[in-house]
């Protein structure tokens, strides 16, 4: 069988495997991506960050229209719900979302395959078609940048009708009466939120004794108070040891209390790394306990010529470390330097309000022995956030004792995801606290609570 010869193969077209073939087409190589999905993008674009974050926004104006509207003097009567509306909404963003990444590898030319990739003892990659046919591709470098798929737990099986994951979840053609979610991180979170605000009864079972895990631990006692005073209700420290279907729905059994009874269940417990039926073994690459590809600092694996970005590898699991991995990675392959800093990498849970955190804990510093100065800011006290009826939260920033270095930010609040840039740019450039604090902010700006923050932490706060 003849074969096609590219420079660079790319297996995945998601944020970290489209971006890659971009930036190596920019840089002169003759690129193959391959994708088994009609829509390129990814989990990320097709059935995860855009579709729920869409869905997020939707549901948050609905639930203000309902609500809210009324403080700053605008009445509205009789509001009601348009589910399919509101789904057609969803799928139109990503509709024109994908079709821009074709526009994209048209533009810089990019050679795309539709199909499943596999690779066979000769290090080829085949590409098998639901036609039939297949395409057979070489190259001197190979990209794995197959993502992730839900992960589940013992005794939960998701091939259950009304056992659903986040892909399940943000296409319900039906508010749900009664919605369980099985994992309180931030996808169970979020998907959670949005079939609250809609109108389903949403019960958290977490088997931590507390939710968000991994994020700052204060963060997180406040997030919770929020959250449950919105009327999402939680089952802490609540194992989870199976699930079954019912004539009315799914009864959840665990060890922390009753069982539960639902009419769908979302499992939300992560993501796992596609590393299956690729033929990684025959050409020698290496997996770990957690199925994830070890690579080096070049991001190569166990096999020269053969590299891996994003979720299958033993890096956080979002969609922005896969591009700035992608980039990296091609950038090294071409021009031998390529840099991604991992303590400086942003996290955004698009609750209401929003939460956000770049780099260490509070948790992480103390058992670290780390000694720290700590300066928090309400939002409460911010003009901007007053002035938009926005109120709740605040922003906290560590810094080091001794040199004033900002060690990490944790924001609860109106667009933390967005104001958690400021720091994730401080925190790249090594600022200091103090950087921050004399650095001027527009008033009245919800920014400006970054900067009080930063006041804070040498002591001299303003407007507190």
């Amino acid at each position: 069988m003849s074969s096609t010869k590219h420079d660079l193969i790319i297996i995945g077209a998601g944020p970290g495997g489209y971006v890659a073939a971009i930036r190596a087409a920019q840089l002169g190589l003759d690129v193959g991506c391959i994708d088994e999905n009609k829509q390129l993008g990814g989990t990320c674009l097709r059935v995860g960050c855009i579709p729920s974050k869409a869905l997020l926004e939707s549901s948050e104006r609905f639930e203000e229209a309902r609500d809210h509207l009324s403080v700053h003097g605008v009445k509205v009567d009789g509001v009601q719900l348009d589910l399919p509306a509101m789904l057609g909404r969803k799928d139109k963003i990503v509709n024109a979302l994908t079709r821009g990444i074709d526009g994209l590898f048209k533009k810089n030319k990019v050679t795309r395959y539709q199909g499943h990739a596999r690779f066979n003892a000769d290090r080829q990659v085949i590409v098998s078609q639901k036609n039939g046919k297949a395409d057979v591709l070489e190259a001197d470098h190979i990209i794995i940048a197959t993502g992730s798929k839900p992960a589940t737990i013992k005794g939960v099986d998701l091939t259950l009708d009304k056992v659903d994951t986040s892909s399940d979840a943000i296409d319900y053609q039906n508010v749900p009466d009664h919605l369980a979610v099985i994992g309180a991180g931030y996808i169970g979170i979020e998907l959670g939120s949005v079939w609250r605000r809609l109108g389903a009864k949403v019960t958290v079972v977490e088997y931590l004794d507390r939710i968000l895990p991994g994020m700052d631990s204060g963060l997180a006692k406040d997030a919770f108070k929020l959250l449950k005073k919105q009327g999402l209700q939680f089952e802490l420290k609540s194992r989870v040891m199976g699930v079954a279907s019912h004539d009315k729905g799914i009864i959840i059994e665990r060890n922390g209390g009753d069982p539960i009874e639902a009419d769908r269940v979302l499992v939300a417990v992560g993501r796992a790394p596609n590393t299956t039926e690729l033929g990684l073994s025959e050409i020698g690459v290496k997996l770990d306990d957690r199925g994830c590809i070890p690579v080096d600092s070049d991001f190569q694996t166990t096999v020269k010529g053969v590299f891996a970005i994003g979720d299958v590898i033993p890096t956080p699991m979002l969609a922005h470390v896969a591009e700035e991995e992608g980039i990296a990675c091609i950038e090294k392959i071409v021009t031998g330097y390529g840099h991604v800093n991992y303590d400086a990498i942003p996290a955004v849970v698009y609750t209401h309000p929003e939460i956000a955190a770049v780099g260490k804990t509070e948790d992480e510093l103390k058992d670290e022995d780390h000694e720290y100065t700590v300066g928090k800011f309400p939002f409460q006290a911010n003009g901007r956030a007053k002035a938009i009826e926005y109120v709740e939260g605040g922003v906290k920033i560590l810094a080091d004792k001794k040199t004033d270095r900002i060690l990490g930010v944790h924001i609860i609040g109106p667009h933390a995801g967005d104001l958690i840039a400021e720091c994730a740019a401080a925190m790249e450039f090594g600022a200091s606290a103090e950087d921050l604090a004399r650095t001027c902010h527009a008033h009245p700006t919800l920014a400006e609570a970054v900067k009080e923050a930063a006041l804070a932490a040498d002591g001299r706060v303003i407007h507190l």
